[in-house]
């Protein structure tokens, strides 16, 4: 599996998997993701800002993350102190072709390498209340529960948070 930096050319393929992805993930009643979002704008902003990592399985793009410092201001609702700087994990997937391959543990493990990159001790991600199969991974990476929280632009569901100390 290849991890690296995402290129303007690899949107196609990302709007590709959300696509396959998002009708599972609301079948299952996870509503994290629709149509809307994300969308082409908000993944060119990512690889503008040099934020957007791809996995790479046998020549096929099956992941994507967006490692950034961007804390929601809602992120002050969690059990953890939002000045201190964190490395933050947002729009993770896997593609349901790839999924059980160590893609998103792959993902999670280029974050780590981020946050010591950045000098960063923290690492903090959130994911939909019903989003069980992140809600067992970020646990088993060394992530604790850090409570739950809403976020304004994505009105009516919960989140819960998970946060990672390297030091």
């Amino acid at each position: 599996m290849i991890i690296r930096r995402a290129l303007p050319a690899d949107v196609p393929a990302i709007l590709a998997l959300v696509r396959r992805l998002v009708p599972l993930m609301q079948a299952s009643g996870n509503f994290q993701w629709s149509i809307d979002y994300p969308n082409e704008a908000v993944f060119v902003a990512d690889i503008t800002q040099n934020h957007l990592w791809v996995a790479e399985l046998g020549g096929a793009l099956v992941g994507v993350a967006a490692l950034t410092q961007d804390q929601d201001a809602e992120y002050a609702q969690a059990d953890w102190d939002v000045a201190e700087p964190a490395l933050v994990t947002h729009r993770l997937a896997v593609d349901p072709a790839a999924q059980g391959k160590g893609v998103a543990l792959a993902l999670m493990a280029q974050a780590e390498k981020q946050a010591v990159a950045q000098k960063l001790k923290v690492l903090r991600v959130d994911t939909n209340s019903e989003n069980a199969a992140t809600q067992r991974l970020f646990p088993k990476l060394g992530y604790r529960f850090a409570g739950e929280i809403t976020l304004a632009f994505r009105p009516g569901l919960r989140f819960f948070c998970y946060e990672k100390r390297l030091d």
